[in-house]
């Protein structure tokens, strides 16, 4: 009988390699504990996971898993849902961690379904040199994923594999250590803390997400201008985005007693939003809304949803904290519509996105010029650039900041956001330290619950020498928002507090941290950089500095050189440190 050769089938797929840290060390300790914990993981949490962002099982072996993806986007959603699952419950398995590789390439497939390839071998390796309870991804990967995923990953450069013949650029989930052991968890308050998941698209149409970002977005500004309530912010919240969660373990995450949640379906000029308020301990319903609404009622119809909302947590709330919760952005959609495809681009927080998300606004603000929102977007964008040293000239930029920011302000005066970057944009950037200090009372009285506006009035009250006030907005900022991707922005803050106040050792706890999350953070180099020579350490302080004057040194001195405090001592204080560590200022 002919045997007819048959043609190899390929396909480009993301795999993900599993594999459980330390498994013959469990087996020889209690075989039988181990490989029940292996299974239970395997089966309850890995497959479930697989199954929700539309994954393979390729196969298992004993105590490792190769999964195939249509998307690296999925694969590695399914790889953090994993690891946190698992995180969750180590108190029931203590010992089992995983390490996860995912990679994006070209596969053979055989006849059983298997994938085989120099693909498939690169995630395996990927997945040898992860952290334990860590992930780790190919550049392909890193590359599908920006601006899709509100992750934060640390560049671990070019990596030379076993057996694989090229070098392989390699990115690190940060914060993994979070994912190997359980986080935080936050005991239930008595003050009325929520937390607003990101509603899901459910439009069929994935250019349609920045719309339900947007409104997950404009419900947490609104619900956070009420006084009495503690709004989780949207860094924290938009961690879970796309994930299957579970409410009660939500709650003892981010430590909040209610949750909203919902979704959204747009369809030409139609758009129908489903939302439901659940008190997050017993799980009970508290309300739920469907809305269905033409594109030109939106605002109505958020006006709607957070009344209801608010209304049902605290029958006793106040008529006029309802009314503030109106107030009402623009009346212009096409504007709107422009403001809310910024958002990812600056959540992006990468020098491009920054400039997209620019040239968004100038469109939107040239559309309705009375938009506050999108002028202090546009102010805060132009202030990102110039702190990131992406400038070439500092005083035109900041000028155009200032411009943009008491735009914003003269638009809304009782918008506490808009103050509240408007401050930090005059203090940080133009040394106009009165009238950021009048704008940052103000944002502080109007909206003391918001993560965003303690965070930028932490900074004013840095520069304004109140130093302890500083410290206790900071410390309530990271509260609201305890799974910030960007959290090393307060994390430095809080870092440069302790500075000021001649606590070196406590400065280089926090920078350190700061620089967990983001490797290269120029300014949380250049406290660190002073703070250890401040201490004696001057060789650990010249390595540290020279790590600082390789990044855009230049652009971060002048930035440094325009900065102005309140009390000549602390400037004089930081720029001692970074003398003494052999840098230049």
């Amino acid at each position: 009988m002919d045997r007819q050769e048959r043609k190899v089938e390929r396909r480009l797929a993301a795999i993900l390699a599993a594999d459980v840290v330390g498994a013959s060390g469990l087996m020889e300790a209690d075989e039988a504990s181990a490989l029940s914990a292996i299974r239970t993981i395997f089966s309850e949490m890995i497959e479930p996971a697989a199954a929700r962002h539309q994954g393979r099982i390729v196969k298992t072996m004993g105590d490792g898993a190769l999964l195939e993806f249509a998307s690296p986007v999925e694969a590695v959603l399914c790889a953090a849902e994993t690891q946190t699952a698992i995180a969750d419950h180590q108190h029931e398995y203590p010992d089992v961690q995983l390490r996860i590789g995912i990679n994006l390439g070209d596969v053979l497939v055989g006849g059983d379904g298997d994938i085989l390839g120099d693909s498939v071998n690169v995630a395996t390796r990927l997945e040898s040199i992860a952290d334990p309870g860590g992930i780790c991804i190919s550049g392909k990967v890193y590359d599908e994923l920006q601006g899709k995923l509100d992750l934060s990953f640390e560049d671990r450069g070019e990596q030379n594999l076993k057996n694989i013949a090229r070098p392989v650029r390699v990115y690190a989930l940060r914060g993994t250590t979070s994912l190997r052991t359980p986080g935080p968890k936050f005991s239930v308050p008595n003050k009325p803390f929520i937390a607003v998941l990101p509603f899901t698209n459910l439009s069929g149409d994935p250019e349609q997400e920045y719309f339900a970002d947007g409104i997950t977005e404009d419900l947490i500004a609104a619900l956070s201008r009420c006084r009495w309530l503690f709004v989780i912010a949207r860094n924290s919240v938009f961690t879970l985005k796309g994930r299957a969660v579970d409410i009660k373990q939500v709650s003892r995450q981010l430590g909040v007693r209610y949750v909203l949640e919902g979704s959204v379906r747009k369809a030409g000029n139609r758009v129908r939003i489903t939302a439901q308020l659940v008190e997050a301990v017993t799980g009970a319903d508290i309300w739920a809304g469907r809305f269905d609404r033409d594109l030109i009622d939106i605002f109505a119809l958020q006006d709607e949803i957070t009344e209801s909302a608010v209304s049902a947590i605290e029958p006793s709330l106040q008529a006029a904290e309802i009314d503030r919760a109106r107030a009402k952005a623009t009346n212009n959609l096409e504007a709107y519509d422009l403001y809310l495809r910024a958002l990812p681009e600056f959540y992006a927080f990468t020098e491009h996105g920054f400039r997209r998300a620019e040239a968004l606004l100038r469109q939107a603000v040239e559309r309705d010029p009375g938009y506050a929102e999108a002028w202090g977007a546009l102010a805060d964008c132009r202030g990102r650039l110039m702190v990131g040293g992406w400038t070439e000239d500092w005083d035109a930029d900041a000028a155009r900041s200032r411009e943009a920011a008491l735009q914003a302000v003269q638009c809304d005066p009782d918008n506490a956001r808009v103050l509240a970057v408007a401050a930090w944009s005059l203090a940080s950037l133009s040394g106009v330290l009165e009238r950021a200090v009048t704008f940052c009372e103000r944002a502080l009285y109007l909206q003391p619950n918001s993560s965003y506006v303690l965070t930028n009035c932490g900074w004013v009250l840095i520069y304004t020498d109140e130093c302890e006030r500083a410290l206790v907005c900071l410390e309530k900022a990271r509260r609201l928002n305890p799974l910030d991707p960007r959290g090393y922005i307060t994390l430095n803050a809080i870092g440069a507090v302790h500075f000021m106040g001649s606590r070196f050792k406590e400065s280089e706890q926090f920078t350190r941290r700061a620089l967990e999350m983001n490797p290269n953070h120029p300014i949380s180099l250049r406290y660190l950089t002073a703070a250890l020579a401040q201490m004696g350490r001057l060789a650990e302080a010249a390595e540290v500095g020279r790590v600082l004057q390789s990044t855009r040194w230049e652009a971060m001195r002048t930035h440094l050189n325009r900065t102005c405090y309140r009390n000549p001592e602390k400037r004089e204080l930081l720029f001692d440190g970074l003398r003494k560590a052999g840098v230049r200022v």
